[in-house]
Protein backbone atom coordinates (compact mmCIF):
# COMPACT_ATOMS: atom_id res chain seq x y z
CA UNK A 1 0.00 0.00 0.00
CA UNK A 2 1.20 3.53 -0.76
CA UNK A 3 0.31 6.75 1.04
CA UNK A 4 0.47 9.59 -1.50
CA UNK A 5 2.34 12.66 -0.25
CA UNK A 6 2.92 16.26 -1.23
CA UNK A 7 6.69 16.46 -1.90
CA UNK A 8 7.29 19.81 -0.21
CA UNK A 9 5.45 18.68 2.95
CA UNK A 10 8.35 16.21 3.28
CA UNK A 11 11.15 18.48 2.02
CA UNK A 12 12.88 18.54 5.40
CA UNK A 13 12.85 14.72 5.61
CA UNK A 14 14.14 14.43 2.04
CA UNK A 15 16.96 16.94 2.54
CA UNK A 16 17.99 15.42 5.89
CA UNK A 17 18.02 12.02 4.21
CA UNK A 18 20.35 13.24 1.49
CA UNK A 19 22.87 14.40 4.09
CA UNK A 20 23.10 10.92 5.60
CA UNK A 21 22.39 8.94 2.42
CA UNK A 22 19.47 7.86 0.28
CA UNK A 23 19.20 5.33 -2.52
CA UNK A 24 19.07 6.17 -6.21
CA UNK A 25 17.47 3.21 -8.00
CA UNK A 26 17.55 2.53 -11.74
CA UNK A 27 16.35 -0.16 -14.10
CA UNK A 28 17.55 -1.00 -17.60
CA UNK A 29 17.68 -4.24 -19.57
CA UNK A 30 15.51 -5.83 -16.83
CA UNK A 31 18.26 -5.20 -14.23
CA UNK A 32 17.41 -3.14 -11.17
CA UNK A 33 20.35 -1.41 -9.49
CA UNK A 34 20.64 0.92 -6.54
CA UNK A 35 23.40 3.11 -5.16
CA UNK A 36 23.79 5.33 -2.14
CA UNK A 37 23.96 9.05 -2.83
CA UNK A 38 24.52 12.01 -0.57
CA UNK A 39 24.47 14.69 -3.26
CA UNK A 40 21.12 15.78 -4.65
CA UNK A 41 18.79 18.73 -4.88
CA UNK A 42 15.08 19.24 -4.52
CA UNK A 43 13.52 22.24 -6.21
CA UNK A 44 11.47 23.78 -8.96
CA UNK A 45 12.58 24.56 -12.51
CA UNK A 46 10.51 25.08 -15.64
CA UNK A 47 7.44 25.10 -13.38
CA UNK A 48 8.09 21.45 -12.46
CA UNK A 49 9.09 19.83 -9.17
CA UNK A 50 12.52 18.26 -9.69
CA UNK A 51 14.98 16.05 -7.91
CA UNK A 52 18.46 16.36 -9.40
CA UNK A 53 21.03 13.61 -8.91
CA UNK A 54 24.74 13.74 -9.67
CA UNK A 55 26.36 10.56 -10.96
CA UNK A 56 30.04 10.02 -11.73
CA UNK A 57 31.09 9.14 -15.25
CA UNK A 58 32.03 5.47 -14.84
CA UNK A 59 29.35 4.39 -12.38
CA UNK A 60 27.09 1.51 -13.41
CA UNK A 61 24.15 3.73 -12.43
CA UNK A 62 25.11 6.25 -15.14
CA UNK A 63 24.95 3.60 -17.87
CA UNK A 64 21.56 2.53 -16.48
CA UNK A 65 20.23 6.13 -16.51
CA UNK A 66 21.50 6.68 -20.03
CA UNK A 67 19.59 3.58 -21.22
CA UNK A 68 16.40 4.33 -19.26
CA UNK A 69 16.01 7.94 -18.09
CA UNK A 70 13.86 7.14 -15.05
CA UNK A 71 14.81 6.65 -11.42
CA UNK A 72 13.43 6.45 -7.92
CA UNK A 73 14.84 8.13 -4.85
CA UNK A 74 14.36 5.95 -1.78
CA UNK A 75 14.53 7.74 1.56
CA UNK A 76 14.56 6.17 5.03
CA UNK A 77 11.70 6.93 7.41
CA UNK A 78 12.27 6.13 11.07
CA UNK A 79 14.49 3.21 12.05
CA UNK A 80 16.10 1.23 9.25
CA UNK A 81 19.10 -1.02 8.69
CA UNK A 82 21.97 1.42 8.03
CA UNK A 83 24.00 -1.42 6.49
CA UNK A 84 21.78 -1.02 3.41
CA UNK A 85 23.35 2.36 2.64
CA UNK A 86 26.84 1.04 3.39
CA UNK A 87 26.56 -1.93 1.06
CA UNK A 88 24.75 -0.03 -1.70
CA UNK A 89 27.44 2.65 -1.54
CA UNK A 90 30.51 0.40 -1.60
CA UNK A 91 29.58 -2.34 -4.07
CA UNK A 92 29.19 -1.90 -7.83
CA UNK A 93 26.30 -3.03 -10.00
CA UNK A 94 28.99 -3.86 -12.57
CA UNK A 95 30.00 -6.79 -10.36
CA UNK A 96 26.92 -7.93 -8.48
CA UNK A 97 23.16 -7.83 -8.09
CA UNK A 98 23.01 -5.46 -5.12
CA UNK A 99 19.24 -5.84 -4.71
CA UNK A 100 19.61 -9.58 -4.18
CA UNK A 101 22.82 -9.38 -2.14
CA UNK A 102 21.43 -6.76 0.26
CA UNK A 103 18.03 -8.47 0.40
CA UNK A 104 15.95 -5.45 -0.62
CA UNK A 105 12.22 -5.68 -1.29
CA UNK A 106 11.17 -4.05 -4.56
CA UNK A 107 7.85 -2.21 -4.74
CA UNK A 108 6.33 -1.67 -8.18
CA UNK A 109 6.07 1.97 -9.13
CA UNK A 110 2.89 3.55 -10.43
CA UNK A 111 4.11 5.94 -13.16
CA UNK A 112 7.58 4.76 -14.18
CA UNK A 113 9.34 1.45 -14.82
CA UNK A 114 11.80 1.70 -11.90
CA UNK A 115 10.65 0.19 -8.60
CA UNK A 116 10.82 1.68 -5.14
CA UNK A 117 12.45 -0.04 -2.19
CA UNK A 118 10.25 -0.99 0.75
CA UNK A 119 13.04 -0.73 3.34
CA UNK A 120 13.49 3.00 2.48
CA UNK A 121 9.82 3.81 2.02
CA UNK A 122 9.64 7.53 1.16
CA UNK A 123 9.73 7.24 -2.62
CA UNK A 124 10.08 9.80 -5.39
CA UNK A 125 9.37 8.54 -8.91
CA UNK A 126 11.33 10.65 -11.39
CA UNK A 127 11.61 11.04 -15.18
CA UNK A 128 14.76 12.69 -16.49
CA UNK A 129 13.93 15.92 -18.34
CA UNK A 130 17.49 17.08 -18.87
CA UNK A 131 21.05 16.00 -18.21
CA UNK A 132 24.24 18.01 -18.14
CA UNK A 133 27.88 17.01 -17.72
CA UNK A 134 29.78 19.18 -15.30
CA UNK A 135 32.21 21.66 -16.83
CA UNK A 136 35.35 20.84 -14.89
CA UNK A 137 36.88 24.20 -15.87
CA UNK A 138 34.02 26.06 -14.18
CA UNK A 139 34.34 24.33 -10.80
CA UNK A 140 36.28 26.31 -8.18
CA UNK A 141 39.79 24.98 -7.51
CA UNK A 142 39.13 24.28 -3.82
CA UNK A 143 36.12 22.10 -4.70
CA UNK A 144 38.15 20.22 -7.33
CA UNK A 145 40.86 19.64 -4.73
CA UNK A 146 38.34 18.40 -2.12
CA UNK A 147 35.97 16.39 -4.33
CA UNK A 148 38.04 15.22 -7.33
CA UNK A 149 41.61 14.65 -6.14
CA UNK A 150 42.32 10.97 -6.82
CA UNK A 151 43.69 9.66 -10.08
CA UNK A 152 41.35 6.65 -10.08
CA UNK A 153 38.26 6.40 -12.25
CA UNK A 154 34.86 6.11 -10.63
CA UNK A 155 34.26 2.45 -11.35
CA UNK A 156 35.91 1.80 -7.95
CA UNK A 157 34.39 2.63 -4.54
CA UNK A 158 36.01 5.70 -3.06
CA UNK A 159 37.32 6.82 -6.42
CA UNK A 160 36.79 10.45 -7.16
CA UNK A 161 38.67 11.48 -10.28
CA UNK A 162 35.62 11.43 -12.54
CA UNK A 163 33.28 14.37 -12.65
CA UNK A 164 29.49 14.09 -12.50
CA UNK A 165 26.57 14.30 -14.85
CA UNK A 166 23.53 16.04 -13.38
CA UNK A 167 20.22 14.31 -14.13
CA UNK A 168 17.23 16.60 -13.61
CA UNK A 169 14.33 14.28 -12.76
CA UNK A 170 10.76 15.54 -12.74
CA UNK A 171 9.03 14.05 -9.72
CA UNK A 172 5.95 12.46 -11.27
CA UNK A 173 4.78 10.65 -8.14
CA UNK A 174 5.62 10.67 -4.41
CA UNK A 175 4.50 8.37 -1.63
CA UNK A 176 5.44 6.39 1.43
CA UNK A 177 5.34 2.61 1.06
CA UNK A 178 3.31 1.11 3.91
CA UNK A 179 2.62 -2.47 5.04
Amino acid sequence: MKKQIEVFDYANDILKGIKTGVLLTTKADDKVNTMTISWGTLGIEWGKTLFTVFVRENRFTKSQLDKNPEFTINIPVGDFNKKILGLAGTKSGHDMDKIKEIGLTLEESEKISVPGIKELPLTLECKVLYKQEQDRNAIPTDIVKDCYPADIDSSFHGANKDYHTAYYGEIVNAYIIQD
